[in-house]
């Protein structure tokens, strides 16, 4: 196999690598010994024609295409390798010749990772910042407590207030039509939550548990389904019943309840212990990201689409989970906001960028610094996966594919360099 650099333009790369043509005779017979089952002709059973009979009925070129991806997975990582490129996407391929002289020849075009000048990174002038924990902070976090050990309690004869939940069926008509979608049985509504098209919880206050009623509202004029958007509709309705929330009293013996701790002085001090604890976190990351941000404005890069794109995919896949937990997709997000996908896309586009770049910086600090991960540090590292996960340190480690490791190593590199970064710093 040779490799050469054609040419470079920025961070756009054009090499050609050609194969001699025994290689490729090799890589072609076993395309025909792997494809050749799907071929049925005349005089011989199926997969048993020979190969010289099915590139006369289908052409010559029959098997290129799987002999050359039989090849690439071998000649691409040897040429990036000794051209020493550092691609950020896969490349265009196009074949330049096949033939008995010269093999094959192909040329491809690959993104590639950015060349730059490090701007100043050491001395940086940041002012940290004190992330102070209040006592509103902490009944707060109370307040969420007492939330999770409340309970609905139904109550006879009440008349529905806000924060109250009517447990209701409905039903909706669009001209005296019931429309998909429209109809529940039994459903926990918060008065006064907003999840209902706006209108139809206002209509329940004040009914009581056996009441029936007709609620008439307008959906959004940017509803979702185009063909409710902006119509007047009616829902048949029925109280089932009426809670209300039973919040526990506040003292000692719901802190004996609802925790380790036999006081509720004891709690909260808990409480503010733990949120210090995660303000000063906080802190620690802000003050890292500041410095990672104006080491990056120190440093111009023209950094590549294809980085930017995939930056832009692994933020709307982390969305996308978000939204799982919530019972929702990004698709409904689209459909809820009226927005599309390239415009949700655009949206991202410069935190992606500012991202990838100071990822960049991060990556050649490490590199200017000579930064290595010891096998005690990548050990370190897998203890603390251990205890996050529950699992035992040898059974992560026989899990690790060699990508793994290098994800590990990587991650471990880039928090020496943050360390070092904030070691260097002027922090006021």
């Amino acid at each position: 196999m040779k490799a050469e650099l054609i040419k470079k333009e920025g961070n756009k790369v054009t090499l050609k690598i050609t194969v001699d043509n025994n290689k490729f005779e090799s890589a072609v017979n076993k395309a025909y010994n792997k494809t050749k089952s799907k071929y049925n002709l005349p005089g011989f059973r199926k997969g048993k024609a020979p190969r010289v009979v099915i590139e006369s009925q289908y052409g010559k070129g029959v098997f290129y295409n799987d002999a050359i991806e039989i090849l690439f997975p071998e000649v691409y990582p040897q040429a990036i390798k000794e051209l020493n490129i550092d691609p950020v996407d896969s490349p265009n391929l196009d074949v330049e010749e096949i033939s008995k002289d010269n093999g094959l020849v192909m040329v491809l075009n690959v993104e590639v990772k950015p060349e730059f000048e490090l701007g100043n990174y050491k001395g940086i002038e940041v002012t940290k910042v004190e992330n102070n924990v209040t006592e509103d902070e902490v009944d707060l976090k109370l307040k969420e407590m007492l939330d999770r050990n409340s309970r609905l309690v139904s109550v006879e004869d009440k008349a529905l207030e806000s924060g109250d939940t009517a447990v209701i069926d409905f039903e909706g008509f669009d001209n005296g039509v019931a429309f998909e979608g429209g109809k529940g049985e039994n459903y926990n509504l918060v008065i006064g939550s907003n999840t209902f098209i706006p209108g139809f919880e206002d209509q329940l206050i004040g009914k009581k548990a056996g009441e029936e009623l007709k609620v008439e509202v307008n959906f959004p004029e940017e509803y979702h389904v185009e063909a409710l958007a902006g119509k007047p509709v009616v829902f048949e309705v029925k109280v089932n019943d009426v809670k209300v929330k039973e919040v526990p009293e506040l003292d000692d013996e719901f802190a004996k309840d609802a925790s380790e701790f036999d006081t509720l002085a004891e709690l909260r001090a808990d409480i503010k212990a733990k949120l210090q604890e995660e303000a000063k976190k906080a802190a620690e990351v802000e003050l890292k990201n500041t410095i990672v941000e104006k080491v990056a404005e120190n440093t111009e890069i023209d950094v590549p689409e294809s980085m930017i794109n995939n930056q832009i995919n692994n933020m709307l896949n982390d969305l996308n989970y978000q939204l799982q937990y919530q019972g929702l997709s990004l698709q409904h997000l689209l459909e809820m906001t009226g927005r599309t996908m390239e415009q949700l896309r655009e949206e991202r586009r410069e935190d992606a960028k500012k991202l990838v770049k100071s990822s960049l910086v991060l990556e050649a600090i490490a590199d200017a610094e000579k930064i290595e991960v010891s096998d005690e540090e990548f050990n370190q590292e897998l203890e603390k996966m251990a205890s996050a996960y529950n699992m035992e340190v040898e059974k992560i480690k026989s899990s690790l594919r060699p990508e793994d490791i290098e994800d590990i190593k990587g991650q471990v590199k880039i928090t020496k360099t943050l360390d070092l970064l904030v070691e260097s710093a002027n922090i006021a």
